[in-house]
């Protein structure tokens, strides 16, 4: 059986195992903080891990924050290690006794060095997944060197990962793994004035004041503006039909927000947010360099958003070159080839 470790920042990693997940064959158990979705794939087993950042009670009587506890990087070797903290404990605790009481055939790591060296060290088949940025700190070192296998949701040489250089025998370009891959085109809104100009704010990408100006902006030159998760109270379930259906979406920089846009090969204006390692803004370089998408930084106004908008609006799309189609087959394959 396989195991599969989610990270709990955000939501992406847990969207692509969940694309990725049918077409393994083997029985997989998840482990991660994360709460378990509402419907899990027949042969899926979801473990709760107890959250290793949570402030803690000591014996003093004073909290602290998982910050405090001792060298958490473990004198830059790790990311995250914090001494002698009961979540963080528990949470290594459990993945290792799985380990130990079942056939692992594979431990997949999406992602965190501590994992996958925990894995590794257990005799499991380490697999893990890269992403875009500057990699090349000792821990991303560590973890890429201890891996059997590296999955890179990307299409082939799009990135120069450094962090990745002397591994290619290991490292499967596969394309970016989006959900909705294979997923039919969704046609226009019952309804609609064919004449209609829409665009999608796709997830956090303006604070709520350039959000509301930029609407504004869009509005006043006969835009319809629709949003999904850019406000924090407009989440939407299932988001392909808004997607197929604008004219120009924008979007961040994220790996699976990427690979989305590029499965609805949707007009897209993104905005590299700021990340760790600088990831979402090494994504916009890339798609700049390709002509993918009008590409913005963080900063950029909302008058600058509604130009790309506008822009993009008269830019064709190129988005096959992202490799999405059978990206998470291709992730599945490359799990699968390095099982024991």
């Amino acid at each position: 059986m396989i195991g599969w470790y989610v990270h709990h920042h955000g939501w992406g990693h847990l969207t692509r195992m969940q694309a990725v997940r049918p077409h393994l064959r083997e029985q997989v158990t998840v482990f991660s903080s994360l709460p378990a979705p509402r419907i899990l794939p027949a042969d899926t087993v979801w473990v709760a891990l107890p959250s290793d950042a949570d402030p803690v009670l000591g014996e003093d009587g004073i909290r602290r924050d998982a910050s405090d506890h001792g060298d958490v990087t473990a004198g830059g070797a790790l990311h995250w290690a914090p001494v002698g903290h009961p979540g963080h404990r528990s949470r290594l605790a459990l993945m290792a006794e799985w380990i130990a009481a079942h056939p692992v055939s594979a431990f997949v790591v999406d992602v965190s060095v501590e994992v996958t060296a925990l894995a590794r060290l257990m005799g499991a088949p380490t697999v893990v997944f890269a992403q875009p940025g500057d990699r090349i700190d000792a821990p991303h070192r560590l973890g890429y060197d201890l891996a059997d296998g590296i999955v890179a949701p990307w299409p082939r040489g799009a990135f120069d990962a450094r962090g990745l250089a002397g591994r290619g025998d290991r490292v499967r370009e596969v394309g970016g793994v989006s959900r909705f891959d294979g997923r039919p085109r969704e046609d226009a809104a019952p309804g609609a004035p064919p004449s209609a100009r829409r665009v999608l704010f796709l997830g956090r990408t303006l604070d709520p004041v350039g959000l509301r100006r930029c609407t504004a902006l869009l509005e006043a030159d006969g835009w319809i503006v629709a949003t999904a998760g850019a406000r924090g109270d407009d989440r939407v379930a299932d988001v392909w039909p808004l997607l197929c259906r604008a004219d120009v979406v924008v979007s961040a920089a994220g790996q699976n927000a990427v690979a989305d846009l590029a499965a609805a090969d949707a007009r897209a204006v993104v905005i590299g947010q700021d990340r760790p390692f600088g990831e979402q803004a090494d994504t916009v370089r890339v798609l700049a360099a390709l002509g993918l998408a009008q590409t913005a930084p963080p900063d950029a106004s909302p008058e600058d958003i509604a130009r790309l908008v506008r822009r993009a609006h008269d830019s064709p799309t190129r988005w096959s070159q992202w490799g999405v189609d059978g990206a998470a087959a291709r992730a599945a394959d490359a799990i699968e080839e390095r099982i024991a």
